[in-house]
């Protein structure tokens, strides 16, 4: 099969499109021809080196695929050749062929396109255990989205929407404001042309409920000061390059928390749960409240390329590799 190899780690152009081996799957492994994958940006932080996951040279990066079953080990059951599924293989995606485990690979939606799937389970299990299963967002709550146009902040406006709460997306302009307005948004906040502590405070004076945070840097102590009484803070990902430094007083003040959202590593610790999740979420598709936005579709032998788009923050929504462009 075909594949991109991280030999050495650096910049996403370092990867090494080359010829390897299949591989074959251990018997509770499924063994699944990719149509489709994800890139994300911990892809390009597990390529420099710089993540907290780090892999032995040489390694196949990619967290996340859509495809077709090609073949299943002994002690798999529920899953046979010829399903079409989606997957979170935490490494191995930018292949044609990818092995991964019965719980970490999920039947999707008849509806469900390839380029859809592939850029589904980690975004959108991300946010859905943000702000279930940490966060518990009520409806009626207040949800402050920074970074709201990327690839997770989509995905915390029509979640957040779809449970009810009334959503403020922050971004840096106004072409990416519209995209979260596209998604549900109820308020729009440009990061580059107003104050964001004093739009805020206009959108939502007593405070937002909680703030989901995938970007850090400046703006993380300006949404802490914005917590309502019992406020949830979520610190998803660090887009920006800076982990932020809060006031831990604030929190106090307001009686509020900070959850730190890993999904991955939480994912293998709690598969049926996560199981559970991704049936909600098929369901909220099926149902029209969930539209992945697609920033961009590249050949699979362009990943360094789609992978520096997402590493630069110049997608809106998901960049996708694909074995089989149109």
């Amino acid at each position: 099969m075909k594949a991109h190899v991280c030999t050495q780690l650096g910049l996403p152009n370092q990867l090494q499109f080359t010829e390897i081996d299949d591989p074959t799957p251990t018997p509770n492994q499924v063994l699944v021809s990719v149509k489709a994958a994800g890139v994300n940006f911990p892809d390009g932080l597990i390529v420099a080196g710089t993540y907290q996951t780090k892999p032995p040279l040489p390694f196949i990066p990619g967290s996340e695929v859509a495809g077709v079953v090609h073949s299943v080990g002994s002690d798999v059951q529920g899953v046979t050749p010829g399903m079409r599924v989606m997957a979170f293989c935490g490494m191995g995606g930018y292949a044609e062929l990818v092995a991964v485990t019965s719980d970490k690979v999920f039947v999707i939606p008849d509806s469900m396109s390839f380029s859809d799937a592939a850029g589904f389970v980690v975004t959108y299990g991300t946010s859905y255990h943000a702000l279930v299963d940490r966060a518990a967002i009520r409806p009626g709550e207040t949800l402050l989205v920074l970074g709201a146009s990327g690839g997770v902040g989509l995905t915390a406006i029509e979640i957040g929407k779809a449970l009810g709460a009334r959503v403020v997306a922050a971004a840096s302009s106004e072409a990416k404001l519209e995209v979260c307005k596209q998604h549900g948004a109820d308020e729009l906040i440009n990061y580059t042309t107003g104050n964001l502590r004093e739009r805020v405070a206009q959108v939502a004076p007593s405070g937002v409920d909680v703030v989901y945070d995938p970007v850090g840097g400046d703006h993380a102590a300006t949404a802490v000061r914005a917590l309502s009484t019992a406020g949830r803070y979520l610190t998803v990902g660090y887009a920006s390059g800076q982990i932020p430094k809060i006031g831990m007083n604030r929190l106090l003040v307001v009686g509020g928390a900070l959850h730190g959202v890993l999904w991955g590593a939480w994912a293998k610790r709690n598969p049926e749960c996560n199981a559970n999740n991704m049936r909600a979420l098929f369901d909220m598709y099926d149902g029209g409240a969930l539209s992945p936005h697609v920033n961009s579709i590249h050949p699979l032998i362009n990943a360094p390329t789609a992978l520096e788009e997402v590493m630069s923050r110049r997608a809106l929504g998901k960049v996708i590799l694909s074995t089989n462009p149109e």
